[in-house]
């Protein structure tokens, strides 16, 4: 039923203009920051923390974040209606040459990116630039969600591996194959991340970026998609980052995943209004830390 419903309000919304997608999210946003206290105090506390911001400023930009994400709700929703057309009246992509030549390396491509923006139209500005986009996700709570969006990845032409299961190596196979793997590097890892100071405050890390660029050889190309004023999007593209290899896996690891997610910061912090503040990014304590091969130490704990 979920189901249903979901991809009926889909074939509405994609009738619409893109304006009035900003008309709906503004106006979804407020309700949701004025009713849904539990989210929104957790967010105003995490703002408040891990930004050093007085609290009337933190609940303004945590207001702004929930708007943002309510766009990000019709816009998801919206993505049937995208194609190589029309999707330029909606993103601009800034230096995809550093994508098309990091393909042309031939090891596949390791995307590190965030819940920053509409995340996933970051995958269609590329699957609708020609170019082949892979990415692990974690599933929803609910089936019925998952399949709701795995159903409107599809028609941009996105392959989701879902996190923790054997689809793992048919992300390997896709890193093989030269296509571009991306990651969503800003959740809590559990007890098997990398524990390392994340705005302020110890978090676990993914590592699977860092992880999957040593043993396939690929670059790390940081992109992010973010709203401008005028509600439309800009992609911004970074310069490729390699695995550098001085005889300590563990160490050199744990190392590329601290200058990963250093970039991640620096994009939070430039563009506060865009990432999920009430996320529990620090769910786990460094306490709670399992130490195995390819697990490093807390940062620390670091010589």
């Amino acid at each position: 039923m979920i189901y249903r419903c979901l991809m009926l309000l889909s074939r509405i919304v994609c009738c619409l203009p893109h304006s009035a997608l900003l008309v709906l999210g503004r106006g979804a946003g407020v309700l949701y920051y004025k009713f849904i206290k539990k989210q929104r105090e957790r967010a105003v506390q995490q703002m408040m923390e891990c930004l050093d911001m007085p609290e009337d400023e933190a609940r303004k930009t945590v207001r702004e974040s929930f708007i943002n994400l309510a766009t990000n709700v019709f816009e998801i929703l919206y993505m049937p209606h995208l194609n190589k057309k029309n999707f330029h009246k909606y993103i601009e992509i800034d230096h995809l040459e550093r994508m098309k030549d990091a393909l042309a390396e031939g090891h596949g491509v390791v995307v590190l990116t965030g819940h920053v923006g509409t995340w996933e139209w970051l995958s269609a500005a590329f699957t609708l630039s020609d170019l082949p986009v892979t990415a692990i996700a974690k599933p929803q709570p609910n089936e019925q969600y998952t399949r709701v969006l795995n159903d409107l990845r599809a028609t941009i032409n996105v392959e989701i591996f879902s996190r923790g299961t054997s689809e793992l190596l048919a992300a390997a196979r896709a890193l093989r194959h030269g296509k571009i793997l991306g990651f969503l590097a800003d959740q809590d890892a559990g007890p098997g991340g990398a524990f390392i100071d994340f705005l302020g405050k110890t978090a676990s890390t993914p590592m699977g970026p860092a992880v999957f660029s040593r043993k396939f050889n690929a670059p790390v190309l940081p992109a992010f998609i973010l709203r401008k004023p005028d509600g439309t999007h800009k992609v911004v593209i970074g310069e490729a980052m390699r695995y550098e290899d001085h005889g300590d896996t563990d160490k050199d690891l744990y190392d590329f995943t601290v200058r990963m997610t250093r970039i991640l910061e620096g994009i939070i912090k430039e563009n506060p209004t865009q990432w999920l503040w009430f996320q529990k990014r620090w769910n786990t304590p460094p306490e709670q830390k399992h130490v195995k091969h390819h697990t490093v130490k807390a940062e620390e704990e670091q010589p």
